[in-house]
């Protein structure tokens, strides 16, 4: 079992690639070093939403089926199979799957893992949090969200750090709206984050996403004003996905170039959406 003697965890063994049927599209980054840079911008006609919006209900329904399947003695990489398993079912591409080298169709990442965690032997264990961060391509475009679950039974620090991102993502998305700068989504984010006492990660951010997984668009989960003071309009599309601590926002990360942890190893919660800017405020992409 891939923890150390203080219940940290470290690398397990990661299982071979899963196979992807010949017949469904890749993105253009597969098979190579990196995506090709993105020349576009981030505003979508609204047929455009639409199929950004199959990809991400097709992603979204992929969560809920891996999430059915969270409970204590799972491997992280039995999820990992049933999220392959349940995308390429769908005729849509595990957008992560050869992305800059990443192996599988999700990440997770357990209790201090801020994020991008690698699935491999690792055993849940009752009462650890964990996130599923999944992303499908179909007709050209990616749908991204990601949800954190507790597992089993766990202590009321944990069970409160997750409720409370869920509602720090749902505060960012209330924030949202045509002519604002896009940093008051951070704004709103911090301002709920530390009524608690608690870390908002930094380095790691929402972005724009549909034809490429990542645009270059950043949308910081903190007060970042006056930098990051691109002005929403509507018909652009882009991920929120706040990462709270319950400690430190200073990181490592693991020798396998992804996997990315709390240096105090205190516990960290995630979730997020794909969005599009209404007239009205912002219309979620990613439900099920």
């Amino acid at each position: 079992m891939p923890r150390d003697a203080q219940g940290h965890l470290v690398p397990g063994r990661i299982a071979p690639p899963l196979p992807i049927p010949a017949s469904i599209p890749r993105p253009e980054y597969v098979g190579k070093r990196g995506p090709r840079e993105y020349t576009g911008n981030d505003i979508y006609a609204p047929e455009q939403v639409e199929l950004i919006r199959e990809s991400g209900r097709i992603a979204a329904q992929a969560i809920e089926a891996v999430g059915a399947a969270i409970r204590p003695g799972v491997t992280t990489n039995d999820l990992d199979v049933i999220a392959h398993e349940f995308i390429i079912g769908h005729d849509a591409y595990p957008s992560t799957v050869g992305y800059r080298g990443y192996p599988k169709s999700v990440c997770t990442s357990i209790n201090e893992v801020i994020c991008h965690g690698i699935p491999d032997d690792t055993v849940l264990l009752d009462g650890d949090i964990i996130n599923l961060d999944i992303t499908a391509f179909k007709n050209g475009v990616h749908g991204d969200l990601n949800k954190t679950f507790v597992v089993g039974t766990a202590s009321p620090d944990a069970t409160a750090l997750v409720e409370r991102t869920r509602e720090a993502l749902a505060r960012g998305i209330k924030a949202v709206a045509p002519g604002r700068e896009i940093n008051v989504i951070g704004r709103a984010i911090e301002s709920y984050a530390r009524r608690f006492g608690y870390g908002v990660v930094r380095d790691f951010t929402g972005h724009g996403v549909g034809t490429a997984f990542h645009s270059g668009l950043v949308v910081p989960h903190y007060d970042a004003a006056p930098a990051f003071d691109t002005v929403m309009e509507v018909g652009m599309v882009f991920t929120i996905e706040p990462m709270l601590t319950l400690g430190s926002i200073t990181w490592d990360q693991w020798d396998d170039d992804w996997t990315v942890t709390t240096r105090d190893k205190s516990l960290t919660a995630q979730f997020e959406h794909t969005l599009v800017v209404t007239e009205r405020g912002a219309d979620i992409l990613t439900l099920p």
